[in-house]
């Protein structure tokens, strides 16, 4: 794994003194704007056996140049220097991901401070590039703990920190197709269909206990809509889903939902059970004044659907009665 961690940095800090040769050359007006597609076609021709030489891939090195660029000290010394990851003072995530992540990262990311962010998240979490350009296109850093919740009440520290940065807002469940008024069995059904890409919009902890999880409580049945245990948390967190607008009242179900957890299904070694209400969408005053006096740890996020037909496509397309009376003419 070192020498594969070792290879790689050999691999960008080549791709990294490419892309300052060319911006250097260019931007003194040594070299013109085409010298890259002959550039490219040179090193191909004396490198057959190296790939990654391409054009494209070219500008690329010289737009990761750009994005860490060295001081007027470092640039002096760069062709002779011997530490030169340490002189191109590259994040430390930068240094270990793989030259595609950070492709993903340069195209999709302008600002350095989101840059590194995703950066680094990338590095902890192990995303591969795929997960990478999700995450990035879901606009996860803008979503992460900005969840209303009463954490910071009902948790003591580290745990109400670590829990308020699970929670997000909004979720995105853009992989279902449900109708924009899906009732709520349609919504949980779709989810753990999907579980892999609900688990990964959930983020990185959850694993998956059941599905309308039943609680026998004074004699009588009550079923959990989606439970759930965070490893890191070290607790089980229940989640309600609503089809519609938060109501004050979903807090108080939740509390007793997770009073019953508390009681029948933690372990002595648990941490309190965390509620997340998953909510169509939500007035943050009526949420606040939900949570003010609760007890229990609990989070109020909204959630996005993927309507199942763009509006502008509604009407070009034959209805269900079009369809069947075509079938039962074929007949």
């Amino acid at each position: 794994m070192r020498a594969g961690i070792a290879a790689n940095q050999e691999l960008l800090l080549l791709y990294y003194g490419i892309g300052f040769d060319l911006h250097t050359r260019l931007e003194t007006g040594a070299w013109g704007t085409g010298i890259v597609n002959r550039l490219a076609e040179d090193l191909h021709r004396g490198f057959p056996e190296m790939e990654g030489f391409s054009p494209r891939n070219l500008r690329r090195m010289r737009a990761f140049y750009r994005a860490y660029p060295l001081d007027e000290q470092s640039r002096a010394i760069w062709p002779r220097a011997v530490a030169k990851l340490e002189l191109a003072k590259w994040p430390r995530a930068v240094a270990k991901l793989t030259w595609g992540h950070n492709v993903i990262l340069l195209e999709k990311c302008k600002d350095p401070v989101e840059r590194d962010w995703y950066a680094q998240a990338a590095l902890e979490h192990g995303w591969s590039r795929d997960i990478l350009v999700i995450q990035l296109e879901s606009e996860l850093r803008k979503r992460q703990g900005k969840a209303q919740t009463n954490f910071k009440r009902t948790l003591p520290p580290p745990q109400s920190d670590l829990a308020q940065q699970v929670v997000k807002d909004p979720y995105t469940f853009d992989f279902l197709t449900s109708a924009g008024n899906a009732r709520e069995r349609e919504i949980e059904q779709g989810l753990v269909e999907h579980i892999q890409r609900f688990l990964l919009e959930l983020g990185v902890g959850f694993a998956f206990v059941g599905r309308q999880v039943h609680m026998d409580v004074g004699d009588q049945d009550f079923y959990i809509d989606l439970l759930f245990y965070h490893l890191r948390l070290r607790c089980y967190v229940v989640i309600e889903l609503k089809a519609g607008a938060f109501k004050p009242e979903y807090a108080g179900k939740m509390n007793f939902y997770l009073s019953a957890v508390d009681d029948q299904l933690r372990h002595k070694d648990d941490h309190p059970s965390v509620g997340i209400i998953l909510c169509k969408s939500k007035n943050r005053l009526i949420a606040e004044y939900a949570l003010r006096d609760t007890h229990k740890p609990i989070g109020v996020s909204a959630y996005k659907l993927t309507k199942a037909l763009p509006e502008k496509l509604k009407g070009t397309l034959p209805t269900i009665k079009d369809l069947e009376a075509e079938l039962g003419n074929e007949k």
